[in-house]
């Protein structure tokens, strides 16, 4: 569910988290704990952490988020995040489309299965400091190549903070409710689930936006609600606190697409370049997440748990989580790595096909219990995806 900022269709797988993805049109994303998922959510800005993604997937979903399932908006997302990657000094090697998409994959799956692991593997009862833990991972890591010349970010003005604010506590719980569901629902359940906030979002969209939307994409996220329906009723491992906390996701996932859309050029013009490259929404979010998430902390008494918990004790079980924090941001670097090296097009069905592996490692991984029927939900759920991915891409294509 922490990359948690970079974007966008979010991703995502995606994911948010979701580690964090900045949507324009989420599309799951895992900015961090999606990180992943919510990552995967919207191919155009990553909103990681982190990530459920970015998926939540930053991160991003997410990161991914995801925040995940980067999977989609218009042209001008999708050069701002390629002028995001060209401005990394990425490195020189052969058959660098397969090898970021390859990166790109592997760190947005990762993500998702690593905290799926920690929340009920261990059985670590403290996600909100999961999820600070993260976000601290991602900060230290982006202030360090920031410092170093390695990446630029924008300076983290008292204007800027005062505009990302309002955003910043929705990408909050956003991570938070992912990292809650992801906890009781198994991780094929939740990435159909997390197709209601494309759902959300298209319908915000046209709502708010005025924005229209062709047939196929009104079929395909139909089809995303009747598989996510199909899915819960023949879900064998249901559990009713799960689904509220992921219906809650999903509600605020698509407010912080949404909410980011209508901020973002308030947030461009309280910069001093004018411009707000991904990494910079990646430290900007993890930066302003972190009191927030200290206090949650300190009322959710997660302290308490902290103190007796022998998890804490264990050098492997830091090991486990530091990795996630570092997944998480890593799904930032491959998102924007892998778009510099291909298309707009190819890096959004990569993000929704990236979802049946992951829905199938997710099953194998954790011994799920399934049925025929929960498994066609699933499949069909995950296959609404792509149809959803290819009709909004040609959606926003020239006529």
């Amino acid at each position: 569910m922490s990359s948690r900022v970079l974007q966008l269709d979010v991703p995502a797988d995606s994911e948010a988290s979701p580690r964090r993805n900045v949507p324009g049109s989420v599309s799951s994303p895992l900015m961090n704990g999606e990180k992943g998922l919510l990552r995967n959510q919207n191919a155009g800005f990553t909103a990681l952490a982190s990530p459920v993604r970015r998926e939540i997937g930053n991160r991003s979903l997410t990161r991914s988020f995801c925040v995940d399932d980067n999977d989609l908006e218009d042209g001008k997302a999708s050069k701002e995040r390629e002028s995001s990657a060209q401005s990394l000094k990425l490195p020189k090697i052969q058959n660098q489309a397969f090898l970021s998409g390859l990166a790109y994959c592997i760190s947005s799956c990762s993500m998702i299965l690593v905290n799926k692991f920690v929340l009920s593997g261990y059985g670590f009862n403290a996600p909100v400091f999961l999820m600070l833990y993260q976000n601290i991972v991602s900060v230290t890591i982006v202030s360090t190549l920031s410092l170093s010349g390695a990446v630029p970010t924008e300076p983290l003005t008292w204007n800027l903070i005062k505009v990302w604010l309002p955003v910043n506590i929705i990408f909050v719980g956003m991570l938070i409710t992912s990292m809650f569901s992801l906890k009781y629902i198994n991780v094929a359940m939740l990435t159909i689930l997390k197709n209601v906030a494309n759902v959300l979002t298209a319908s915000g969209e046209t709502y708010f936006f005025k924005k229209q939307h062709g047939t196929q994409v009104w079929i395909a996220l139909l089809l995303m609600i009747i598989s996510a329906v199909a899915g819960g009723i023949t879900d064998l491992s249901f559990h009713a606190v799960g689904y509220i906390w992921q219906t809650l996701n999903c509600f605020l996932t698509a407010s912080y697409s949404l909410t980011l859309r209508h901020v973002m050029d308030s947030a461009k013009q309280a910069t001093k370049s004018g411009n707000l490259n991904e990494l910079s929404m990646v430290l900007l979010n993890n930066v302003l997440s972190l009191p927030l998430g200290i206090i949650l902390v300190l009322g959710l008494n997660e302290v308490e748990y902290l103190l007796e918990t022998p998890l804490l004790k264990m050098p492997e079980f830091w090991l486990v989580i530091t990795a996630s924090g570092v997944l998480g941001l890593g799904i930032s670097f491959t998102s924007m790595w892998f778009l510099h090296q291909t298309s707009a097009t190819t890096y959004s069905l990569v993000g929704s096909l990236n979802k049946i592996p992951l829905s199938i490692a997710g099953i194998v991984l954790f011994n799920v219990r399934t049925s025929i029927q929960n498994s066609l939900s699933i499949l069909f759920g995950l296959l609404a995806g792509v149809f959803f991915a290819r009709a909004k891409l040609r959606d926003n294509s020239p006529t």
